[in-house]
């Protein structure tokens, strides 16, 4: 494989692309810094294809990643393969309005072919190539110019080792017959929505006890003040405000300005200046919470009460048994949420009772909660088993 030095100008990024455009698929990765801003600062991309490789320098002045993001994002020829990407699928995201489609995510791949939920880049790379990755670059500081050789050699592997495995992952999946199984997560992965900060409804990734209207309203509308605070001044949102204090304000709401003094996690100067008053004004004009935004209460899936939930622990138990026997990660069969709405009788959208998911587990899931399966140790392993009532 060919890889080029450091692309810094545009006719050579627009060269490679318009090669690229024409490969069936390319592998991607991003190196960035996010631990002083709101948005993640685009440092460094790795594109490869089985012929070529690069890293181009975002940051270098004068270029138009145009022709790469264009690749990225409207070329539906060439998939897009990545490894647990959704912090590259975010940035590309939030510099085009749009993600990578189609996509591969070899993290997503890796659950189908019993490799766990999780399995990391250096791992998967030992796994399938035996090559030990050199780790030494990993935190460096990507925003610093210029990189050096030994950077730019690890980034560049991220991408290279890739455009290796996809093709043999992709031929596993075709032999177990299990690509299928991909298409709805990858599909998900996708999805814009996934990467849009919305302010209005920031307010739920805050946690507060209380179910009152009005203090679900106050924490909606500091939660989009916060928010846009943030992105205004391209700061992490708990440089503005960190979390526990938007819920103590959102219980504890100051009558004036002057009473931020006393919030415990703000600034003395809040109480006297521009962003104080701000916080006040988005305070004030807080809205009661409708009753059709109302979260709901965690207690209250239908009917799981106590042998609810027992059920919702053998549909657990089920779902252990099911992944070890087929080889796969439990969390690419079912959610944990899902097994519990099935035990309380829910029985419609449920991900679970259709396409493979019911072949591979809904339909043994189904079978146990109606009493059709039981649970028996045959020497000395734990198994399923058709009941009387079945037969």
């Amino acid at each position: 494989m060919h890889v080029h030095p450091l692309i810094t100008d545009s006719a050579t990024l627009a060269n490679l692309c318009a090669r690229l455009s024409q490969a069936p698929f390319v592998t991607v990765d991003t190196e960035f810094m996010r631990e002083s801003t709101y948005y993640p600062e685009l440092c460094l991309i790795q594109i490869a294809d089985t012929e070529e490789a690069a890293a181009i320098d975002p940051m270098a002045p004068g270029i138009d990643l145009t022709p790469l993001l264009t690749l990225l994002t409207d070329n539906d020829d060439v998939l897009k393969v990545v490894h647990a990407g959704g912090q590259d699928i975010e940035i590309i995201y939030n510099l085009t309005g749009r993600t990578p489609h189609p996509l591969f995510d070899t993290q997503v791949a890796a659950m189908a072919l019993g490799q766990g939920e999780q399995i990391g880049y250096s791992n998967l790379v030992d796994s399938w190539l035996g090559v030990q990755i050199d780790k030494g670059a990993r935190f460096t500081d990507w925003a610093r110019r210029p990189l050096d050789a030994r950077q730019i050699e690890y980034a560049i592997g991220d991408v290279t080792h890739l455009s290796k495995i996809f093709p043999k992952m992709l031929e596993r999946l075709r032999k177990t017959g299990r690509g299928a199984w991909l298409d709805q997560e990858m599909e998900r992965l996708a999805d814009p929505a996934n990467y849009a900060n919305d302010p209005d409804v920031a307010w739920k990734r805050v946690r507060v006890s209380s179910r009152k209207p009005e203090v679900l309203g106050r924490l909606k509308a500091i939660a989009k003040w916060r928010e846009l605070e943030a992105q205004a001044k391209d700061l992490p949102r708990g440089r503005i405000v960190k979390d526990e204090t938007i819920a103590d304000l959102a219980g504890h709401a100051p009558r004036k300005q002057a009473d931020l003094a006393k919030v415990r996690g703000l600034s003395q100067t809040w109480a006297g200046n521009d962003i104080g008053a701000r916080l006040m004004a988005a305070i004030e004009g807080a809205r009661p919470l409708p009753e059709d935004e109302m979260p709901p209460r965690e207690d209250r899936k239908p009917g799981l009460g106590k042998e609810g939930a027992l059920v919702a622990d053998l549909l657990k138990l089920l779902l252990k048994i099911r992944a070890r026997d087929i080889d796969v990660a439990p969390r690419l069969l079912a959610r944990g949420d899902e097994l519990e709405l099935l035990a309380a009788g829910q029985r419609d959208g449920l991900q679970i009772l259709q396409g493979w998911r019911f072949d591979q587990f809904g339909r043994d899931a189904l079978d146990l909660v109606e009493g059709r399966m039981a649970f028996a140790v045959l020497n000395g392993r734990l198994t399923m088993t058709r009941t009387e009532a079945a037969a």
